[in-house]
């Protein structure tokens, strides 16, 4: 890690680094950061896993995130995330047993016109219904990307 000195201060920078490269941390990687800056592996796993920024699983093939943003909560969000969570059989924050989905919810994806909507991956798919949810979920599980 050429651009860090191994000071203990470093270690969220390292950590947002190593979770941009990779998506999340992986555990081998704990002990090494932890060796670089002369700290616990305890350490290093602690401050991992206070943040929810940090991951310390591989994400889903395909990241789900549900706006629970003023307008999308008032246009039906609330049951937009039941319905995705019941149609993937994973709760938030949870990533499917096959690595195809990880589910989350956002403060705000910053499409109030088109609430209630989710982003998966970079694409923002809007006014959702609870069918729409299960017709978009099967495209993508299908390689397709247009729900109507």
């Amino acid at each position: 890690m050429p651009q860090f000195e191994g000071r203990k201060n470093e270690l969220i920078p390292i950590l947002q680094l190593i979770q941009a490269k990779c998506g999340y941390v992986p555990e081998e990687v704990i002990s090494l950061i932890a060796g670089f800056l002369n700290v616990t592996r305890g350490q290093v796993h602690s401050v991992a896993s206070f943040y929810y920024h940090f991951r310390l699983a591989p994400p889903g093939k395909r990241r789900v995130a549900v706006c629970r943003g003023t307008a999308c909560h008032i246009r039906g969000a609330p049951q937009i995330l039941e319905e995705t969570q019941r149609l993937l059989c994973i709760t938030e924050g949870e990533t499917t047993p096959d690595r195809e989905y990880t589910l989350e919810s956002v403060a705000c994806i910053g499409c109030c016109a088109l609430a209630p909507c989710i982003r998966i991956n970079r694409d923002v798919h809007g006014e959702l219904t609870a069918g729409k949810v299960r017709r978009l979920l099967d495209s993508t599980a299908e390689g397709k990307s247009d729900v109507q």
